[in-house]
């Protein structure tokens, strides 16, 4: 099993777009089928150090994360959205 954790500040860390941009990652799930595991969280501590959501997504293989990669709703829909409202995108990935 492969984990990748994604950790998201974003630019503007409204109430608002923090539910956005929650809700924009929750979107994909039952859209990608190499999925085996979505969850996302929004920090509740806003720290200076705190980045704002976290993003796990669990796949069967390296393979599988790949793909998830370049699926077309993941780099189409999600990674413009993240883009467009992150100042900072962190990522870890491994086998657990």
């Amino acid at each position: 099993m492969i984990t990748h954790i994604v950790l998201f500040k974003l630019a503007e860390p409204t109430d608002e777009n923090l539910a956005v941009t929650r809700n924009k990652l929750l979107s994909m799930d039952g859209k990608i089928d190499m999925l085996r595991h979505l969850e996302v969280g929004v920090d509740m501590i806003r720290s200076e150090r705190s980045y704002d959501i976290a993003l796990t997504t669990r796949f069967e293989s390296l393979e599988d994360l790949q793909a998830y990669q370049i699926h077309p709703y993941h780099a189409g829909e999600v990674i413009p959205h993240m883009k467009s409202v992150c100042s900072s995108i962190v990522a870890v990935d491994y086998e657990n």
